[in-house]
């Protein structure tokens, strides 16, 4: 029986999870990149403990590992090319246009670009719907991240319904749980104006054939839902609900013009929700009702969205956002307070995403999954709320490691299994070809 391998990660001060801060030393034992003990100050050996590696920073903050529950990664390619236009003469007369033009080595450069972006700015986990998904596979796989990767479908005619149906489940077959369960798959319908109701169906059954969940756009802008009442009588969740697509699980990404009673559809059917606040503003597709959706009890994580509609990855961003916005919007400075915001960034957005149990917080029994923020930075200081510091004042430049699965995959603020020389070159090679 081969022998765990034992990593001891020392640091200065941690938060554990939205309701757990320790402002002093605290060490964490990792066992097969396991969280098997978490302690006050430095860690003492027990009498013939093995220890593989030794993590000594003394002047780090850990957190979580943060979790962006909706995005399109390789549309990095696309950022800045559309900028300042309302979501569907976005798609229609700027994205589409160069998305044809993609390959599949722009999907494999551009969602190592993501990667890059990703996890130097304390991202471990993420979503992604789009095309060409076995190269983005491969981009996560050698990243070190964990990724919830799933083939976006349409089906507009028969031969585009057949098609995903067949690279839906070749995806399944050829990634799900792949490089020791980083990689999880899901299926990918795009929304309900790209897949009609009775293809929605299909992809639920196949869905609860594989054993898997699905992530999709739903009721993202004010025109998409009045399109669907006004040809079905019913709003796109209503009509999800009808098509029985929420008898697997789903993340329904967006979710921002919904009524009183798709909130309902949606807690008794237990839809998760990714709220996307920088993405919905900049489409200006509007503002979604999360405090209704909290109060309701649905399970919502933070999402950036692709990079050609934010435009960046960055989820302290997104956290800081969703905690303000609605602030302002309500008139409430209690409403989405610093520990929620937090807990939709890691534990809840986890769960959002169908990460195991624990995942998201750095506690026993959870995979260490965590990020070292430079505790010496002036956003740090002078310290009187550790979360509200993380929450409200540090950004991404202030990431300085971070660990997938208990394994060191940036250290002082540089990915170590990233060649990003290499990506920069290869991104600003195929920017010239995508110009349609």
């Amino acid at each position: 029986m081969t022998r765990p391998i034992v990593t001891v990660i020392e640091v200065g001060k941690a938060v554990i999870d939205a309701d757990t801060v320790y402002t002093e030393p605290v060490h964490f034992v990792v066992e097969d990149g396991i969280i098997r003990e978490i302690g006050v100050g430095p860690y003492v050996p027990k009498t013939g403990e093995r220890v593989d590696r030794y993590v000594r920073k003394g002047d780090r903050v850990a957190i979580p590992g943060l979790v962006n529950t909706h995005g399109h990664a390789a549309m990095t390619l696309l950022r800045g090319a559309g900028d300042d236009m309302p979501l569907m003469s976005w798609l229609h007369d700027r994205i589409f246009p160069i998305e044809a033009r993609l390959t599949e080595e722009c999907i494999y450069w551009g969602t190592l670009l993501a990667s890059w972006e990703m996890l130097t700015s304390g991202t471990t986990t993420y979503t992604d719907m789009y095309m060409m998904m076995d190269r983005a596979a491969q981009a996560v796989a050698e990243s070190g991240m964990r990724g919830v990767l799933s083939v976006g479908v349409v089906g507009l005619d028969e031969a585009d319904r057949e098609n995903g149906i067949r690279r839906s489940r070749d995806f399944v077959a050829n990634w799900h749980g792949a490089c020791d369960g980083r990689i999880q798959v899901t299926l990918g319908p795009h929304a309900p104006y790209t897949c009609p109701e009775d293809y929605l169906h299909e992809i639920a059954e196949l869905a609860s054939e594989l054993g898997v969940g699905l992530q999709i756009h739903l009721s993202e802008t004010r025109v998409e839902v009045d399109d669907c009442l006004g040809k079905t009588g019913l709003t796109p969740i209503a009509l999800a609900e009808r098509a029985g697509l929420f008898r697997v699980p789903t993340l329904a990404a967006h979710c921002v013009h919904v009524t009183d009673d798709d909130i309902e559809i949606m807690r008794a059917n237990a839809v998760h929700v990714a709220h996307n606040p920088q993405s919905n503003l900049k489409l200006g597709s509007g503002v979604a009702p999360l405090p209704r959706m909290l109060e309701r009890g649905l399970i919502v994580g933070l999402g950036t969205d692709g990079a050609a509609s934010n435009n960046n990855l960055d989820m302290f961003e997104e956290m800081r956002l969703a905690a303000t916005l609605h602030k302002g919007i309500h008139e409430d400075a209690q409403c989405v307070n610093a520990a929620t915001a937090f807990r939709m960034a890691s534990e809840m957005g986890a769960a959002a995403c169908f990460q195991a149990q624990g995942a998201g917080a750095l506690r026993v029994g959870s995979p260490c999954d965590m990020v070292l923020l430079d505790g010496k930075s002036p956003r740090m200081l002078p310290q009187h709320n550790l979360l509200s510091d993380v929450v409200y004042a540090v950004g991404a430049e202030d990431v300085r490691d971070v660990f997938v699965a208990g394994e060191m995959v940036v250290q002082n603020g540089e990915p170590l299994a990233i060649d990003t020389e290499r990506v920069a070159y290869e991104v600003k090679r195929l920017r010239d070809r995508l110009q349609p």
